[in-house]
């Protein structure tokens, strides 16, 4: 079978573990997006199966509908397909297969890793060095912080976690359930929204993003923070409300960003107003990209092609499209 594996942006799924069980199958990579439709279609020609990481490319019905005839299998990491038109592939007769995998730690890691780069200010510090430069600026400690988590699910639990063992008072926002489980571990919940974001000195948003969601952080919300205040996003940049981060970080309420994720991915050629903005520290959506989750996503995608291969579908999300 020939299998298209699209936007492995480091040639890593070649490389994998779980990789080696499709040995005999012919792998075609691609390794920068392609965005436009036309040219996406034609680098699928003659491939049986695609590999999708994620949502790194979207696809739409119109897209979906220029695909050759030769795809018969989609196969995503990780249960959201939100960016693909499932009812659209059905029509084409193309089975959508995508199922869990990974843990929330990977991206509670790189979380954590953006809040201690940004108050500690180690990017500057780094490159000042190297600089020849000795000691520039004076960083903020996380102790006795407020520490405010937007949505207390899986990885903002373990984000939260940490907070606690770093002597931080932890505050939790979200629907009544996140608020229930936040109260449930001790955790405080604000009396209203303005005083969730006027109160911490760190948020960190770990919000699913779909059509509730999107904007659910707007300009006022940002409005309410403090110009010392750092606002970290390692969930998606669909939350925030389109423009509003970066004219909030240019006004200084918040003071500080650190973000992973962008309206437009992936981000090339450093064309990025957010990239130049020196009380920002900018990651290339590293959250997941971490080799023990890629092995958990990318299995569950191997298991997808090897038993469709086998005449028995497995993670199919269209099942009717089986009969």
């Amino acid at each position: 079978m020939k299998i298209a594996v699209i936007d492995d942006y480091q040639d890593a799924f070649r490389h994998l573990a779980c990789a080696a069980r499709l040995q005999g199958h012919e792998l075609m990579v691609y390794r920068d997006t392609v965005k436009d439709a036309a040219k996406f279609a034609a680098r699928l020609e003659g491939c049986e199966a695609v590999i999708m990481t994620q949502q790194r490319s979207p696809l739409p019905k119109t897209l979906v509908d220029q695909l050759p005839a030769s795809v018969k299998l989609l196969c995503n990491t990780g249960r959201n397909v939100g960016h693909i038109d499932v009812a659209a592939c059905t029509a084409r007769g193309i089975i959508v297969a995508a199922a869990g995998g990974g843990l929330p730690n990977a991206t509670a890691e790189l979380t954590w890793g953006l809040i201690l780069a940004s108050l500690r200010s180690i990017p500057q510090e780094v490159e000042q060095l190297k600089q020849g430069v000795w000691q520039t600026t004076v960083g903020t400690g996380a102790h006795g912080k407020t520490l405010g988590i937007y949505a207390l699910g899986k990885i903002g639990s373990v984000t939260a976690q940490v907070g606690k063992a770093f002597g931080m008072k932890v505050t939790c926002w979200g629907r009544d359930a996140s608020k229930a489980k936040a109260k449930a571990l001790g955790y405080e919940v604000p009396g209203s929204r303005e005083a969730f974001f006027a109160g911490a000195d760190v948020i960190c948003l770990h919000i699913p993003l779909n059509k509730e969601t999107r904007g659910i952080v707007t300009a006022a919300d940002l409005a309410q923070m403090k110009p010392t205040a750092l606002i970290v996003n390692t969930s998606r940049a669909g939350l925030i409300a389109e423009g509003a981060l970066v004219d909030a970080l240019k006004k200084g309420r918040p003071g500080f960003g650190a973000i992973d994720v962008y309206e437009e991915e992936p981000v090339v050629g450093g064309h990025h107003p957010l990239l130049k903005m020196p009380n920002v520290v900018c990651t290339p959506h590293l959250g997941y990209v971490e080799r023990g989750t890629y092995e958990s996503y990318y299995g569950t995608v191997v298991d997808s092609i090897l038993g469709y291969a086998a005449g028995k579908p497995v993670n199919v999300l269209n099942p009717e499209v089986l009969k």
